[in-house]
């Protein structure tokens, strides 16, 4: 049996870069309520609590919360809810950092000049955007070809198929090879210093709850070779691919089902 229960965010828990849905909010807390599980994204924290805390509401209890832990920027940051019972989930004050890794100003300038160069010179760089096409995330940056908040509509017919972003990563790493990028979400490339991906905040995880990957069981749509997920199947933790947020909501009901 499974002691841990982790799962992607976007395309996973939710449409990209949109809340939850009311009834996937409460799949969740009854999760919560049997497992520790952990969320792991290339996304910041801010992102976090509008897409998976926000839509939890009053179900978002402490004791639940307790339960959660948050890895943020593939798990280069890791969360942990400190607030009291009655606290607020998206109040950041009741969230406590345990580590975090950031990169330094010179990697990051070099990473934006390098991402920047490539969309450009493939004719994929977009100047009319909905927010910042490139983010520093601390110990990442992403690369979002049609903005942050560009309309999940517009961004999902963009790259259905990976080969615009593969084509960016393919010059980047001729241009600036000590980083590593992966290709996340709908329109996104995520950049980091090598190692620091998905491998390393599964690793933390299993050091914080002292539990083997055998214990635990993953949700991801991106598990292709190259894609965000896919450090977690080298690992060799169990991995279930999905589609959209509605199969993980059908197999979290499984899991619940079988666990009570």
């Amino acid at each position: 049996m499974k002691k841990v229960i982790a799962f992607d965010i976007d395309d996973t828990l939710n449409v990209a870069k949109t809340p939850m849905t009311s009834e996937m909010a409460g799949v969740m807390a009854d999760l919560l309520d049997i497992y520790p599980v952990c969320v792991i994204s290339g996304q910041k924290l801010s992102q976090f609590m509008i897409q998976i805390l926000a839509p939890m509401g009053l179900l978002a209890t402490g004791q639940r919360l307790r339960n959660l832990h948050l890895m943020v920027a593939q798990g280069t940051q890791y969360y942990t809810y400190s607030g009291p019972d009655g606290g607020m989930a998206v109040d950041m004050n009741n969230w406590r950092q345990v580590y975090s890794f950031p990169m330094s100003d010179a990697q990051t300038a070099k990473i934006t000049a390098t991402i920047t160069q490539a969309a450009r010179e493939l004719g994929y760089w977009c100047e009319n955007t909905a927010g910042d096409i490139i983010e520093n995330r601390s110990s990442q940056v992403t690369y979002s070809a049609l903005g942050q908040q560009a309309a999940p509509e517009v961004k999902y017919p963009w790259d259905p198929n990976h080969q615009k972003r593969q084509s960016i990563v393919q010059r980047a790493r001729q241009l600036a090879p000590e980083f590593e990028y992966e290709i996340a979400g709908t329109t996104s490339i995520n950049v980091f210093l090598p190692g620091m991906n998905k491998t390393f905040g599964m690793s933390k995880l299993m050091e914080e709850l002292s539990v083997e990957r055998q214990d635990i069981l993953y949700f991801g749509d991106m598990t292709q070779p190259g894609g965000n997920d896919y450090p977690v199947i080298q690992m060799g933790i169990e991995t279930i691919t999905v589609k959209n947020w509605q199969e993980t909501m059908m197999a979290i009901k499984g899991v619940i089902g079988v666990s009570r």
